[in-house]
């Protein structure tokens, strides 16, 4: 950002630089909800890991710069390993593996658990490891295709998210959907990724060849 952009952002902006007056602003949870984090995945943990097929994983690197990745496969796709221990499988992608890079400069992780049509949702934070084989991977399977990798994550915390942002933001009303505000997938990345004319794009990206290159 330059000096003027600097200078209208900050013009009238107050922030806020110690947990005391973030508390004196935000309040105290109750009691309820700041004893709800636990250690371990209970029955509901796990119940909730087995119908969900898509997490949304963070991780940073060793200076803090953060990496936000979705991961998606059939619900249970997310395995419960033990009562501490959880492993997502990684599938082909964009090979840039921005979040396994983070994870070998610093292996705390965050993972938000979302089931389709439900507001709350589950957090897990822990440490992860990434792992090249195991025999779990045979459980992994999906059609056909064994996971190329999978991230263990010991957890250190986990506990259910409330339903406003969701409620707020209306996101599972369809409704209120308007996909096509936005240019095509293909327009996008003829836009900022140019090389490939947009029509290669638009083939590229048509939904039974992408589908193709899922696993």
């Amino acid at each position: 950002m330059d000096h003027a952009a600097e200078t209208v952002a900050d013009a009238g902006t107050h922030t806020v630089d110690s947990l005391a007056e973030l508390r004196a602003i935000v309040g105290h949870p109750n009691q309820r909800v700041a004893d709800k984090v636990a250690e371990r995945l209970s029955e509901m943990h796990r119940e909730w890991i087995a119908h969900c097929p898509f997490v949304v994983l963070a991780t940073t690197d060793a200076v803090g710069n953060v990496d936000v990745s979705p991961k998606g496969d059939p619900p249970g796709f997310v395995h419960v390993l033990d009562d501490t221990t959880i492993a997502i499988p990684e599938r082909p992608g964009n090979k840039r593996v921005d979040g396994y890079s983070n994870i070998l400069d610093n292996p705390h992780v965050g993972a938000l658990f979302v089931v389709p049509g439900r507001g709350d949702t589950l957090r897990v934070n822990g440490v992860a490891r990434i792992v090249s084989d195991a025999p779990y991977f045979d459980d992994m399977i999906v059609a056909g295709n064994r996971p190329i990798l999978a991230l263990e994550v010991s957890v250190r915390e986990t506990f259910f998210h409330c339903a406003k942002a969701f409620m707020r933001s209306a996101l599972w009303k369809p409704e209120t959907w308007e996909p096509g505000a936005l240019p095509s997938t293909a327009q996008i990345a003829h836009a900022v990724m140019p090389g490939p004319s947009l029509e290669e794009y638009q083939e590229h990206y048509r939904d039974e060849n992408y589908r193709a290159k899922l696993y």
